[in-house]
């Protein structure tokens, strides 16, 4: 069950560069809306809706946070937009992440895969560890809303200029020798999660992941965003709006 419809912006800034943090005020999509679920965003001028994730939901005050990154003339037209100003959205839509009760959780965001675990992660509070990685300090997000949650909060970039010196899997795989949690999920590029799963599959720990792919109509009535699952060793044509964008993370094909 989704929604469409032209709600107020609530609030907006710039999380980091060409990165943007907006408040939307939906009342009746953050009644509906769920952690690892997204929305799709109309850019005026554009035909295809642009599809973000949901970083937040605040079901009290009525809003849901999305953070994006300018990839494209699209989410450039959407950047421009400003706090009273309406937007166009459909949400949410897609399924989200399963959350288990009394249990504990790692939290992997790559990039712009960062923003949809920040709803999961505030779900489990001090019970979850966020790891994310960023390409360099200068792009990292979300740092102080994940630790405001009470999550432990592990920072990697690759070129090193801000915590851990590296990729997200070097700290997962510490924690899963160390203490290992009930999930894992992870959001971020084919690849990480690729070699997440692949480290969910030798410490045998249950695995959900994001996965981040061009869309069109948002609801599955198109072939833009399929890609390939396997279920009892059948495989399948997926899409990821309609049937994700969260997969139990052995069922994605990565090849």
């Amino acid at each position: 069950m989704y929604r469409q419809g032209r709600y107020i912006i609530a609030d907006k800034k710039a999380a980091a560069r060409g990165i943007f943090d907006i408040i939307v005020n939906c009342p009746d999509i953050a009644e509906l809306a769920k952690p690892g679920q997204f929305a799709q965003v109309a850019a005026d001028g554009f035909f295809l809706r642009r599809p973000i994730s949901i970083c937040d939901i605040d079901k009290e005050n009525g809003t849901i946070r999305l953070v994006f990154e300018v990839r494209g003339k699209g989410t450039e037209k959407i950047s421009e937009l400003n706090k009273g100003d309406l937007i166009d959205i459909i949400a949410p839509l897609g399924n989200g992440f399963t959350v288990l009760e009394g249990k504990k959780a790692v939290c992997v965001g790559g990039g712009i895969g960062t923003p949809p675990m920040l709803g999961i992660a505030k779900q489990y509070g001090s019970s979850a560890q966020v790891i994310s990685g960023f390409r360099t300090a200068g792009i990292a997000i979300l740092q102080e809303d994940f630790a405001k949650a009470g999550c432990d909060t592990v920072l990697c970039t690759d070129d090193g200029t801000a915590g851990v010196h590296g990729f997200v899997t070097a700290p997962l795989e510490q924690r899963l020798k160390e203490d290992k949690p009930d999930i894992i999920y992870a959001c971020g590029p084919s690849m990480m999660l690729k070699n997440i799963v692949g480290l969910a599959k030798q410490y045998d720990v249950k695995c959900e992941v994001s996965l981040e792919q061009r869309m069109a109509c948002g609801v599955g009535a198109c072939l833009v965003c399929v890609c390939k699952t396997v279920k009892d060793g059948e495989q399948f044509l997926s899409h990821v709006c309609k049937d994700g964008p969260v997969f139990d993370g052995e069922e994605v094909d990565f090849t």
